[in-house]
């Protein structure tokens, strides 16, 4: 493969490069990803010539993944930069967080989160703690090929105590029960079923949550590289195992977390979905009114309306972001943040890491539930009966191959359906408010070849007619 060849096929999308195993995502490439990020690492710290550089590797239950993180851990050590390898499956926030608390100069994690089975992927996490912007992945793809990777045998990097294999998981877990309320926590019997998706979550709640009364039962925790065949992805279709327990078995509360667990969803008692916009904004109640915290609320532009309302309500500050965690790290990075969340699952909050953590939500709505003895199904109706019902939709559009999709920015229609469009913002694809708080967004994936659709109004069927009227105006 030449270079040219080489750098059209790596790109990073909205949250790192992501490719196919054995196709793109090789050790080859691997080992060039890994050197143009060792090289960007080293020229952003040229000025501290005597500074020792120290990053963090981890990875998860994906085909593969530990032999990928040891070959990126082998060039970044070959390149005279200390390494901490996992020496076990990692949620991706572990990874975060070891490199804020432990001043690290970087994070890379090996995971293609949510993706089909048959993708890996290589996230970089900022000194921060937080995703690498945009700013961080022009610079590093800039470098591909610039400098053969080099590389050092893993026995001799461990020799020369290079890389250094450690348990990175226990000062995280320890960390989340300071975080949490235990003390409320611990005479509660709220029963709770978590699904792991076959992913690197593997149960860590049960270690956070030791000491209580809580029942928690899990599924899914066991290492499965195929992934039933989808991607572990915390949306409603994946989800007919565990909404059929909550259906059928005495749950108070469901919980999913993704295949890196950094992202969440919930069901609720009858098997109720709980919807991440719902989540959020459940979250911010929780912080504002329960826990008294204070700072702004974060939404991405496909954010649901009803966050607006919320926002308004608790007197805080709300912004809005182009979709993808990454933005909304960087705002917590440089302003007082409560809570902020996507739309996909990610929630980050007030004094940890600027970075999104499936487990922490997931413990964060049943602490609510402790706070307001209540199961969550009685707080959701609550929070909607405050706040207006909305019915948020979203649909992925693949197309045919060689089929080319619209540039959505040019789709500007005056009205959508019967309801006059008020509002158009472009800022990520574009997004058309009507006057009656109904809204279409139409906006290219950063991640996969997929045009997504989103529509939210205050009927189910106004909601599924505005996602039919979308996919009509992009296959115009």
């Amino acid at each position: 493969m030449s270079k040219n060849s080489i750098k059209e096929k790596i790109k990073f999308g909205t949250d790192g490069w992501r490719a196919v195993i054995a196709d793109t995502f090789t050790f080859e490439n691997l080992k060039i990803v890994s050197q143009a990020t060792a090289d960007f690492l080293k020229s952003s710290q040229a000025k501290s010539k005597n500074k020792k550089l120290n990053i963090a590797v981890g990875y998860d239950t994906r085909f593969m993944s530990e032999n990928f993180a040891e070959i990126v851990a082998c060039v970044f050590a070959a390149n005279g930069i200390n390494v901490i390898l996992s020496d076990r499956l990692t949620p991706t926030p572990t990874i975060s967080f070891a490199v804020k608390t432990r001043k690290l100069d970087l994070g890379i994690m090996i995971t293609a989160s949510h993706n089909p089975p048959e993708f890996n992927g290589f996230k970089i996490k900022s000194h921060t703690g937080g995703s690498a912007d945009i700013s961080v992945t022009k610079k590093v793809e800039k470098l591909l090929c610039k400098n053969k990777p080099r590389f050092m045998p893993l026995s001799q990097a461990l020799e020369k105590k290079l890389i250094t294999k450690e348990n990175i998981i226990s000062d995280y877990i320890k960390f989340l029960r300071s975080y949490l309320d235990l003390d409320r926590l611990k005479n509660s019997r709220f029963k709770v079923l978590l699904d792991c998706m076959y992913g690197s979550g593997n149960g860590y709640m049960r270690e956070v949550i030791a000491g209580t009364a809580i029942d928690l039962e899990i599924m899914r925790s066991e290492r499965n590289t195929y992934f039933e065949g989808k991607g572990p992805e915390p949306v409603k279709q994946n989800l007919s195992k565990i909404i059929g327990r909550m259906k059928n078995e005495n749950f108070d509360l469901g919980l999913v977390l993704d295949g890196d667990a950094d992202r969440i969803a919930a069901v609720a008692s009858g098997g109720e979905f709980i919807h991440p916009q719902k989540i959020l904004g459940l979250l911010a109640l929780h912080l504002k009114e329960d826990r008294l915290l204070s700072g702004g609320i974060v939404k991405t532009v496909a954010g649901t309306t009803m966050i607006d309302h919320i926002a308004k309500y608790l007197g805080l500050k709300l912004h809005e972001t182009p979709v993808g965690f990454k933005y909304i790290s960087h705002l917590m990075e440089k302003e007082d943040i409560l809570v902020g969340g996507e739309e996909a699952g990610g929630m980050g909050f007030k004094n940890y890491v600027p970075e999104r953590d499936g487990t922490l939500a997931g413990l964060l709505l049943l602490e609510m539930m402790v706070y307001r003895n209540k199961n969550i199904k009685d707080i959701v109706s609550e929070m909607e009966d405050r706040f207006g019902r909305y019915h948020y939709l979203r649909e992925d559009l693949k197309l045919k191959p060689g089929r080319k999709m619209k540039d959505v920015k040019t789709i500007r229609p005056k009205t959508l359906l019967d309801s006059k469009v008020v509002k158009i913002t472009d800022i990520d694809g574009i997004k058309l408010f009507c006057e009656d708080e109904s809204w279409l967004m139409l906006r290219p994936s950063g991640t996969e070849p997929l045009m997504r659709i989103y529509a939210e109004a205050k009927s189910h069927e106004k909601a599924t007619n505005l996602l039919n009227l979308g996919k009509t105006l992009v296959l115009k």
